[in-house]
């Protein structure tokens, strides 16, 4: 990948969090700081990240630019708010970044990744103009009918777990949020859909997303161990 390409970010956070039992897992704390926090650090210190839109949900606007102006996190050039589906947030944070080339979509649930991740999805999406983080599935799985019935058991080989970091060139990715008008799951999905081509690259099994209550626990654990976290200033 040329040393002069522009890669921009759309973080993504502006989720109900309705599985949390209340609480606002966006900002719920971790190691002292706001979950959110340690996404934003991970792209902030980055060399190959340019510029970053940070989606939030409406009512968390005024917090989330509270944050971004507090710790220091200069590449974060828009804080805005998200839409009613995943895919509208990133339309919108797509909409609001300045040129670039590639675009690396991320969930702000998602705190344990690190910037050879980053650098692995950078370097496969330049094969072929998208790429996604996931891993190989360990359990084995089971496709059902609607009474619960199994139907099928796909070869586990052949399966693994999407998650984000997901790298796009930004052209592409925006023609597809242009033309997909089916509801996705995430950004993978909608190229797929409309026959372009998305290569797999190994993630990791501690970048979970932070879904429940217990995943805070998990996830600070990762943090703690893994990865260097980030700090309070």
């Amino acid at each position: 990948m040329s040393s002069v390409s522009k890669v921009g970010a759309v973080i993504v956070a502006a989720g109900r969090s309705t599985r949390m039992g209340g609480i606002d897992k966006t900002f719920a704390p971790i190691l002292g700081i706001p979950l959110i926090a340690h996404t934003l650090h991970r792209f902030q210190l980055s060399s190959r990240i340019d510029q970053v839109v940070l989606v939030l949900a409406k009512d968390s606007l005024e917090q989330g630019r509270k944050l971004v102006q507090e710790g220091g996190y200069s590449k974060v050039a828009k804080v805005c708010a998200g839409g009613r589906r995943r895919q509208d947030s990133v339309r919108f944070g797509l909409d609001l970044l300045s040129a670039c080339e590639w675009v690396i979509v991320h969930d702000g649930a998602r705190p344990c990744f690190d910037d050879a991740m980053l650098q692995r999805g950078l370097e496969a999406a330049a094969d072929c103009g998208s790429a996604v983080a996931g891993v190989p599935v360990k359990d084995t799985i089971k496709l059902i009918s609607s009474n619960q019935m199994i139907s099928e058991t796909p070869d586990r080989s052949l399966l693994w777990a999407a998650q984000t970091p997901q790298v796009f060139r930004y052209r592409t990715l925006m023609e597809a949020h242009k033309s997909c008008n089916q509801d996705v799951t995430d950004d993978a999905a909608m190229l797929e859909s409309l026959g372009h081509p998305v290569k797999m690259f190994l993630g990791a099994y501690q970048n979970i997303k932070v879904t429940t209550a217990d995943d805070l626990i998990i996830a600070e654990a990762f943090l703690k161990t893994a990865y260097t976290p980030a700090s309070p200033n």
